[in-house]
């Protein structure tokens, strides 16, 4: 009896099982964890409250840093599993959508237009419209612009709230 048949299809089902979502309870996480360093700067280095901060202590930026560049992970992950699933039709390729985070002035357009062209592509996929389009690029794009403007602790919170499945609770 030969099994090397069954063998083969096993690896061929694996090949195109579809990869997990992004793990968005780490980007809360590291949320929180920006937050708390960001309380602790403040604490030890006062004048940080006061004016514009041009040079921040290595541990926050660390932690901004990290933060970004996980929120860019996940969005490439999110990216890799919408074209895995449509055979390579969502016309967005995973590297360009993070890479797009990267460049000056066009992410604010950028953060407003992916979510909004994911939450289209996938409208288009259903028999009823599951998502707003408007409103998932307009809640992204209040995210980052809070996480650049005003806190990077809550916007990096706010981001992975954005990126969360509806209905879902952050750690299920």
């Amino acid at each position: 009896m030969d099994l090397s048949g069954g063998e083969s299809q096993d690896r061929q089902a694996e090949r195109n099982a579809l990869p997990p979502f992004p793990r968005i309870w780490i980007g809360y996480l590291l949320g929180v964890a920006t937050l708390i360093v960001e309380m602790i700067a403040v604490a030890l280095h006062p004048e940080l409250a006061k004016g514009p901060l041009i040079i921040p202590p290595l541990y926050l930026f660390l932690a901004n840093f990290t933060s970004l560049v996980y929120w860019l992970v996940c969005v490439y992950e999110y990216h890799v599993l919408l074209a895995q699933a449509t055979a390579g039709t969502y016309s967005t390729r995973p590297l360009r959508a993070a890479w797009f985070h990267l460049i000056p002035i066009y992410n604010l357009y950028w953060v407003f237009k992916w979510p909004r062209e994911l939450a289209r592509f996938v409208n288009s996929r259903l028999d009823a419209p599951l998502m707003r389009p408007d409103r998932t690029g307009l809640a992204v794009f209040v995210a980052f612009a809070v996480f650049l403007a005003l806190d990077r602790g809550v916007g990096m919170i706010l981001l992975f709230r954005t990126a969360s499945p509806a209905g879902q609770l952050p750690f299920s």
